[in-house]
C-alpha cells in the first residue's frame, strides 16, 4: 500500500469512526429526552451515556440541534432534510406495486413511530417553553407536511387513490401517519401494535378511497 492509499484509508476509517460516534451520541440524547423531556436532560448525561466527553456533545451544536438530530435518526434512521420519500427504508420498497407497496409503507411508518413517539412527545412539550426549539419544530412539521403530500402525489400515481380525493387527504394523512396518532392510540389508549397497524391501514385507505 502506497503513503497515499494510506492516507487515505486512515482518513476513510476516521470519518467512519467519528460517524459512529455521531451516531451514539444521538442515540444517547434520544433516549435521555425521551425519559427525562427536553428541560431536564444534560449534556453531561448524554456524554456518559454515549461514553464520550461533554465536549465532544458540545461540538455537535445547541442543544435543539441534538433533538432535531435525534428525533430525524431516530424516526427516518439518519438525520438531515431529505425527503422521507427518498431515504433508504423507503427507496427498497419502490419495486412493490398495488396494494403490496401501500401496505410496506404503512409498516414502515408504524414501526418509525414507534421508535419516535416518546421523543416527539418531548419534542412538542419542549416547543410548549422554548421559542428556540418552537422555531425547530415548525420547520420539522413543515417538511412533514410536504412529505405528506409528496406520499399522497406518488400514490395517485400508482392508482392508489380515488379520483375523488382532494387536497384535504394530505392534511388528514398528516395527522393518521404521525407520531401524535401513535401516541393517542397506543401510548395512550392501550392497542397493541399490531392492532396500531390495521388500524392504520383501515384509516389510510378510508382517506384514500372513502366509499359513497
Amino acid at each position: 500500500m502506497s503513503g497515499a492509499e494510506r492516507r487515505g484509508y486512515r482518513s476513510a476509517l476516521r470519518a467512519e469512526q467519528a460517524e459512529a460516534t455521531r451516531r451514539r451520541v444521538l442515540a444517547a440524547a434520544a433516549d435521555r429526552f425521551a425519559e427525562h423531556g427536553y428541560g431536564r436532560t444534560k449534556l453531561t448525561g448524554i456524554a456518559e451515556d454515549a461514553g464520550v466527553s461533554v465536549e465532544t456533545v458540545k461540538g455537535y451544536g445547541p442543544k435543539r440541534a441534538l433533538l432535531l438530530a435525534a428525533f430525524e435518526q431516530t424516526f427516518a434512521g439518519a438525520e438531515g432534510p431529505v425527503p422521507l420519500l427518498e431515504r433508504e427504508p423507503f427507496t427498497a420498497i419502490e419495486h412493490l406495486e398495488g396494494e403490496a407497496y401501500l401496505a410496506a409503507g404503512i409498516e414502515l411508518i408504524a414501526a418509525a413511530n414507534a421508535r419516535s413517539a416518546r421523543l416527539w412527545r418531548a419534542f412538542v412539550g419542549a416547543a410548549d417553553t422554548e421559542a428556540d426549539v418552537r422555531a425547530v419544530l415548525d420547520e420539522l412539521l413543515d417538511r412533514r407536511r410536504t412529505d405528506i403530500r409528496e406520499t399522497v402525489a406518488r400514490l395517485r400515481a400508482r392508482g392508489l387513490v380515488d379520483e375523488s380525493v382532494g387536497e384535504e387527504a394530505a392534511a388528514t394523512l398528516s395527522f393518521v401517519l404521525s407520531p401524535e396518532g401513535y401516541e393517542q392510540l397506543v401510548l395512550d389508549a392501550g392497542l397493541a401494535e399490531r392492532q396500531y397497524r390495521d388500524c392504520l391501514v383501515r384509516l389510510v385507505a378510508a382517506v384514500l378511497r372513502p366509499g359513497p
